[in-house]
């Protein structure tokens, strides 16, 4: 039995989907048919995965109404759109109470929970109702897909990741309830965790290939950094898989954090 949720003629839209793990689904979605549009403060990383990609970019800072509402007017004036893959955010580390006594700054930790968490629901919100007003595609009543983008550090986050894991863990927080809301417009809610990744974050050259051995280590199986595209593929299987919904899925060779 094939799945309802086919991509091939739909529209998908990716928040930070001009680098990183957001670049992989854009181009996992577009591969599959999905018209794709690429919201994102990148410009020019941006414009060239959209023009790669046979899609559209549209500038958005993911904590702006109006600029994620114009990015999703955008997804939305086509083929339907059916799914919105969230994948905008920022790291940080510092301690709640550093070496030299200072506490962690209240601004930084604001400013990471508003990226992460507040910009992953700002954008959820705003393009589920947009899912919401196409028809549905089988008779379950079913419409579109989310795909929310934590971390396990929100799940065991390490020291010094105190604002990150919280917003992180925010995100993993709002999977359930957000999937039984949403249940009523017929659209499904799942949030990936990933763990060590190899992105272009982590540079090139000797010594970040050293530094990401190091990072590596821990993982269980494979003995290796998770890839983009195996994360992009996840994304496809989740939209695709018409009974996968409310999950939080660890995408992470079975690594356990460690307190450092």
């Amino acid at each position: 039995m094939l799945p309802a949720m086919e991509l091939s003629g739909t529209a998908a839209i990716i928040s930070g989907g001009a680098s990183g793990l957001g670049e992989a689904a854009a181009r996992a979605l577009a591969a599959a048919g999905s018209a794709v549009v690429i919201a994102d403060l990148n410009e020019e990383k941006g414009k060239q995965v959209a023009e790669e990609t046979g899609g559209e970019f549209v500038k958005t800072d993911v904590t702006d109404e109006a600029a994620v509402a114009a990015a999703v007017d955008a997804a939305a004036k086509g083929a339907p759109l059916r799914a919105v893959v969230n994948c905008a955010g920022i790291g940080w580390a510092e301690r709640t109470v550093n070496r030299e006594g200072a506490p962690h700054s209240l601004a930084t930790f604001r400013k990471v929970l508003d990226i992460n968490l507040i910009g992953t629901f700002n954008v959820m919100r705003i393009a589920a109702a947009a899912v919401a007003r196409t028809d549905p595609v089988d008779s379950d009543g079913q419409r579109g897909v989310v795909i929310n983008t934590a971390s396990v550090a929100g799940i065991e986050g390490q020291t010094g990741q105190l604002a990150y894991s919280a917003s992180k863990g925010g995100i993993i927080g709002m999977t359930v309830p957000a999937a039984r809301d949403l249940s009523v417009v017929g659209v499904r809610v799942n949030t990936i965790c990933p763990g060590i990744i190899d992105t272009p974050i982590y540079g090139t050259g000797p010594s970040s290939e050293e530094w990401k051995a190091r990072l590596a280590a821990p993982v269980v199986f494979p003995k290796r950094m998770g890839t983009a595209a195996e994360f992009a593929a996840l994304v496809r299987s989740l939209i695709e898989n018409d009974y996968m919904n409310a999950e939080v899925i660890r995408f992470d060779g079975g690594i356990r954090f460690q307190p450092k």
